[in-house]
Parts: C-alpha cells; sequence; structure tokens
C-alpha cells in the first residue's frame, strides 16, 4: 500500500507506515521476477502526489486571480455601462424635445404653407384676371390713340435744310402743290418726328401734320396710294398714315407678304387696320393676321 502524504501550509510531509517483510517462501523451481526496489516505488508516488498537489494549488491560484481579474473588469464594465446609459437617458431626453419642438414648427408651417397656398392660388386667379384686363385695356388705349391720329399724316422724304421746311404754311403749300389740290388744305399744326436731330447726308426726319377736315386727310391719302412716290421740288417724298408704334410694326410685319403677292397675277390685296391682310383670288377672300399664316397661302397659290 502506498504512503499517504500529509498536506501541509506550504510543506506536503509524507507519513509512511511501516512495511513489514514477507517471509521468504519456498524458492521455486523457476527464478522469481525482478521488482522494483521499495524506496523507488515511494520517491515515484510522492513525485506524483506532489505534482497532483501543485495542479491543483496553481489552478486554485488561477481561478482565484482570473476571479479577482474579472471581478474588477466586471465592476469596471458596470461603471462605464450606468454612466453610458445616464448619458444615453439625458441624450435621449434631448432628442425628445428637440423632436417635439420640430413637431410643433412643422404644424405651424404646414398650417403656414396652406394658408399660403390659398393665397397664391386666390392671387393666381386675380392676376389672371388682371392681365386680361390689361391687355383689354392696352388695346383701348392703343385704339383711343390711334383715333386720335386719324387726321394726322407723316411726310418721309423732306430734307432738314430749310428750318421752316416742317411749318404748316410751308406743309400746307406742299401737299397742294404735291397732289394738285383746289386749295392748300387747313393744318392745324405740324412738327418733325421726335428724334435727335440726323447728321448731314443722313435720312431726314420724318413730319406730322394734323389735317383739319378729315376729309383732306382722306383724300391726301387715297392720292398718296395711288402716286407712291412723289417727285417734286428736287425731292422725292411719300405720305403714309400716322400709325401708333404698336400698329406700325403690326403692319410693317406684312411687307414681305407684299412683295411675294405682287408677282401672283389675278391676286388682289390690302392691310386693314390696324395690321389685318386681305387677300382676294378668284373671288374667294381671306383675311390673315399672322404673316406666317399669309405665307403658308401663298404657296398654296403659287401650286
Amino acid at each position: 500500500m502506498s504512503p499517504k502524504a500529509k498536506k501541509g501550509k506550504n510543506s506536503i510531509t509524507p507519513h509512511l507506515r511501516p512495511v513489514a517483510r514477507p517471509r521468504s517462501p519456498t524458492p521455486p523451481e523457476s527464478p522469481p521476477p525482478r521488482s522494483l526496489p521499495p524506496e523507488t516505488m515511494d520517491v515515484t508516488s510522492i513525485r506524483n502526489e506532489l505534482l497532483s498537489a501543485l495542479r491543483l494549488d496553481v489552478a486554485a491560484m488561477f481561478k482565484a486571480e482570473l476571479r479577482e481579474a474579472l471581478a474588477e473588469t466586471l465592476s469596471s464594465i458596470k461603471t462605464e455601462l450606468l454612466a453610458f446609459n445616464t448619458e444615453l437617458s439625458s441624450s435621449l431626453s434631448a432628442v425628445r424635445q428637440d423632436v417635439a419642438s420640430l413637431k410643433s414648427t412643422v404644424s405651424d408651417v404646414e398650417l403656414s404653407l396652406s394658408t399660403c397656398t390659398d393665397d397664391i392660388v386666390a392671387l393666381r386667379a386675380k392676376v389672371e384676371h388682371l392681365t386680361q384686363e390689361a391687355a383689354k385695356m392696352e388695346d383701348k388705349c392703343d385704339d383711343l390713340e390711334s383715333r386720335s391720329r386719324r387726321q394726322n399724316i407723316r411726310i418721309i422724304g423732306m430734307p432738314e435744310d430749310d428750318p421752316n421746311s416742317a411749318s404748316a404754311a410751308n406743309v400746307s403749300k406742299l401737299l397742294m402743290e404735291a397732289f394738285s389740290l383746289v386749295k392748300e388744305p387747313l393744318i392745324d399744326r405740324s412738327h418733325r418726328a421726335l428724334a435727335p436731330k440726323p447728321a448731314p447726308g443722313n435720312r431726314p426726319r420724318a413730319i406730322v401734320a394734323r389735317l383739319h377736315y378729315y376729309n383732306d386727310c382722306n383724300e391726301i391719302l387715297r392720292k398718296a396710294r395711288e402716286l407712291q412716290r412723289i417727285t417734286l421740288r428736287n425731292m422725292s417724298i411719300s405720305v403714309f398714315p400716322d400709325y401708333t408704334p404698336k400698329t406700325a410694326r403690326a403692319r410693317a410685319a406684312f411687307t414681305e407678304v407684299r412683295h411675294l403677292l405682287r408677282g401672283i397675277d389675278g391676286v388682289r390685296f390690302g392691310i386693314l387696320f390696324p395690321a389685318r391682310l386681305r387677300i382676294t383670288y378668284a373671288g374667294v377672300q381671306r383675311d390673315f393676321t399672322s404673316p406666317e399664316e399669309a405665307k403658308t397661302f401663298i404657296k398654296t397659290l403659287n401650286k
């Protein structure tokens, strides 16, 4: 039986029991097997028991140290988690307050936008109405201005050498000679067009004259359409109605179309007030307010 080792605090003291020596048996016929001496067996057992006990002590010490380290680590982790939880709670509270404030602000903005949208819709309707009314007023103003110019004529080509060339008396004599009138037409007033005086050699400014009687104005314009360009006193003049700038631009847009119509046989055309081109061909009469539409119609005539 192997000896038992008594564990102390820092040392292990083995307690060995006396081993009774067996009586020598009767020698067998064959030699007995060899065995280790008792001293060797005791040392090996003690060594094994010491190693086992040492392993247990090291494991216990390692477990204790590991348990202490884990306890400290867990304690620090718990402390950090608690601090993080506190900080997170305060942050969440601030975020909730901000979200609540934003919700209130968004609600106010939605209400304001809804009110603004309604106002914009109402204003858009008013603007459209006012735009239509402004267009009507513009047309009425242009019509009134055109009516105020019905007795006006515009004379182009009269040089500006004589400062009195635009006087009413001089213009009256010029019109009587140019159109072979019985007497000088009565002119209320006449003046040069409101533009800077041109340099010598440039095109002179037009003369705007207002006739006292509409019949005289109508007769002069009728003869001017027949004669086109008039040569008088070594100068070439033309007489046209005094239209507003808007009407003059609209009528001038048909200049190219009128040149195209002059090359087609059997076509009669003329511009009606304010700016409407009337074309008569093969007994069919058509009116155009756009030069593009008139050009399209002329292409069909050329075919």
